[in-house]
């Protein structure tokens, strides 16, 4: 199950720091976007590292409060879920 869990981590963060990039890019060649809701879920089902890291290396999404707060909050979540589940999963 741990290894299971540790290959999703993987996978989510790894798509939703793709999505983040994604979206920065269609932000400025005009395109349609991945909306905001969306990249929110990726963040929040396991993906929050994933969009962290792409709002720091894309600069995209810094300035909006949903994302500056709620991002980091949902990090903190997740590693304190993490860190509970190692100590009772162990």
């Amino acid at each position: 199950m741990t290894k299971l869990l540790i290959i999703y981590l993987v996978v989510i963060n790894v798509i939703t720091f793709i999505a983040y990039g994604v979206d920065k890019w269609k932000a400025q060649h005009n395109r349609w976007r991945i909306s905001e809701a969306a990249l929110l879920l990726l963040a929040a089902v396991g993906g929050s590292i994933g969009a962290w890291a792409g709002m720091k290396t894309f600069h995209h999404k810094t300035l909006h409060a949903k994302f500056r707060y709620g991002v980091p909050a949902l990090l903190l979540l997740h590693l304190a879920l993490i860190a509970y589940l190692e100590q009772h999963l162990a």
